[in-house]
């Protein structure tokens, strides 16, 4: 099953987010609740975490790309 990874909404101001860094690269495998991505804010720099075990089988904003909050930012694949 493909798992969607979406990009939180960081307070009201928040509306977008810079990724930093991955930490994992397309088709490598990822477990629950690792940190896979850094993002920033204006306020805060935080890791969106791994929503599933899998692997990560597609990404959809590059290091330095500003993503939406809500937006999907990677897929993972569970196996399922």
């Amino acid at each position: 099953m493909i798992v969607k990874v979406l990009v939180p909404q960081y307070g009201m101001a928040a509306d977008k987010v810079e990724v930093v860094k991955w930490y994992k690269k397309e088709g490598e495998k990822v477990e629950k609740d690792e940190p896979l991505v850094q993002v920033i804010t204006a306020k805060i720099n935080a890791d969106i975490p791994t929503p599933e075990s899998g692997t990560l089988v597609k990404i959809y904003a590059k290091e330095g790309d500003s993503i939406e909050a809500g937006k999907v930012i990677a897929e993972i694949d569970s196996g399922d």
